[in-house]
């Protein structure tokens, strides 16, 4: 990949500057031997300014280098690490400002401290590569990131959604399929089509596949999974009117990623998806609804599932849409949503999503660990895959729990749904089933906006968890599936510093 003019500039700016101190010159010496500037010279090593070729060759024969090795794009092996970040897509496919970052001052760190600047990108490089991460997976933190600072709430994609809703839907209407199909042919020229898994089977894990038309009238063509729910099909359609109706040029084609080609795409998937849950799920019928719910003196499991059922959405979408909402409209910002997956029988617990709002704790990707296994989240997928086995259960289940972390002692309220995800197609009976949860820190905040908190008894469960079996110290936790190796090991490192203090 050629590098732009910006990167050539820093490129060279670093060489210089390497080139400098290897031969023990400072920036004074080196200006009266070119004849040039201190200022411009400490331009150049900054990226900020690239010399013509006149001034190059007197740099050169300043430091006694050729002309040639001096603008060559190779680079020595303490620069090679930061020459590999400007030839690859992360500094002009990230909008660094999105996280408050200036490229300009970025490119001065590397320019300030290349050797430890080499250093650290080397080590984020092989952790990455250690632990087999994508691109998309990288994109996609990245992205997790932007949504937790700005508390997943983005006033101008509310403003795009009711803006659409006044335009399309008066009154307190639902959104329908008929109107979303409507609008994608009328109004955005895009055809509708279906696929069958069972003749594509290749296509069984895609929800959809958009397919853009040139030469023709229509932009192009949505081919929607006939296996897709109701719910389902709903929301894909609503995220295609989300790309149409922003305009998103640069965008996934498949529903779910085949292959990111930038953060632009999962960037503008991102713009789209909340679009579609902001003119299904309408804000401020949401937040009256919940302030209903609130306002009752006992928690009830098939009260919450209604209220979800009557926006028609899938769990996930509804406490998706849920941490739009809170933080914004009811001040709980100390939250975190999180899915696992589960297949009936077996004993592993697959985590597939988080989002922390909370700067406090709970569930994140673990390595070689294995997640509490009295978590809500974990405890209804074993319910439920029990009552599919040997009560035909086929619905959704809903259940509340209190947790207080055992080391830290942080309560947190955790409401989890329950459902099945993939079903088998052959004999009908679940093949996976997914949890989807959102959690509350309980502070003085929460307990005035959910009376149920105020009322004792208490109409929740409670329970102490922690967050992994290896670092619990929980010892006669009975639902413990692995000894607790790392607090063993952190106990011996402190009994062996205590051991090493008391030595005269």
């Amino acid at each position: 990949m050629s590098l732009s003019s910006d990167h050539i500039r820093l490129l060279f700016g670093l060489k210089l500057r390497q080139l400098r101190l290897e031969k023990g010159i400072s920036v004074s010496e080196l200006a009266q031997r070119s004849g040039l500037a201190i200022s411009y010279i400490s331009e150049i090593e900054k990226g900020r300014k690239y010399p013509k070729a006149d001034k190059i060759s007197s740099l050169a024969g300043a430091l006694d280098v050729d002309y040639d090795t001096l603008v060559s794009l190779k680079v020595s092996k303490k620069l090679a690490p930061i020459a590999d970040l400007l030839r690859s897509k992360f500094l002009t496919e990230i909008p660094l400002e999105l996280f408050g970052i200036d490229p300009s001052d970025l490119l001065e760190l590397l320019a300030g401290a290349p050797d430890k600047v080499s250093a650290m990108i080397r080590t984020f490089m092989d952790i990455a590569l250690s632990y087999n991460m994508s691109v998309e997976r990288l994109y996609m933190t990245m992205l997790r990131s932007y949504q937790e600072i700005n508390d997943n709430h983005f006033d101008d994609i509310e403003a795009e959604a009711l803006r659409f809703l006044n335009e399309y839907v008066p009154g307190n209407q639902a959104v329908s399929v008929s109107l979303l199909t409507n609008l994608l042919k009328t109004r955005f020229n895009v055809n509708i089509a279906l696929f069958d898994p069972a003749v594509q089977p290749e296509l069984g894990s895609l929800r959809s596949v958009f397919r853009p038309e040139s030469g023709t009238s229509a932009r192009g063509t949505l081919h929607l999974n006939t296996t897709l729910s109701a719910a389902q099909q709903q929301y894909v359609m609503a995220r295609e009117v989300g790309f149409q109706y922003l305009n998103l040029k640069n965008r996934p084609y498949t529903y779910s990623y085949v292959e990111v080609d930038s953060f632009e795409q999962v960037f503008n998937n991102y713009k789209a998806s909340y679009f579609a849950g902001a003119v299904l799920i309408r804000r401020d019928v949401l937040v009256e609804r919940l302030t209903e719910l609130f306002a009752h003196d006992t928690w009830n499991n098939e009260r919450f599932l209604h209220l979800i059922e009557s926006f028609g959405a899938t769990p996930e979408r509804f406490f998706y849409r849920l941490s739009n909402v809170l933080p914004r409209d009811f001040g709980i910002d100390q939250l975190f949503f999180y899915r696992f997956n589960h297949t009936p029988g077996h004993t592993t617990f697959a985590l597939t999503k988080e989002m922390h709002l909370s700067r406090q704790q709970g569930p994140r990707g673990m390595v070689d660990e294995h997640f509490c296994r009295r978590w809500v989240a974990l405890t209804i997928l074993q319910e439920l895959g029990f009552m599919q086995m040997h009560k035909g259960f086929t619905g959704s289940l809903c259940q509340a729990q209190l947790s207080t972390y055992a080391d830290t002692g942080n309560t947190f309220l955790i409401i989890s749904v329950a459902h099945p995800h993939r079903t088998d197609r052959t004999d009908g009976s679940a093949a996976q089933n997914m949890s989807v949860s959102m959690c509350f820190a309980v502070n003085d905040t929460l307990r005035s906006k959910m009376k149920f908190l105020q009322k004792t008894p208490l109409s929740i469960t409670e329970r102490t968890v922690n967050e992994a079996c290896e670092r619990c110290g929980i010892f006669d936790c009975r639902e413990r599936v692995a000894p607790p190796t790392v607090l063993q090991k952190k106990r011996q490192t402190e009994a062996m510093k205590a051991s090493v203090s008391h030595l005269s």
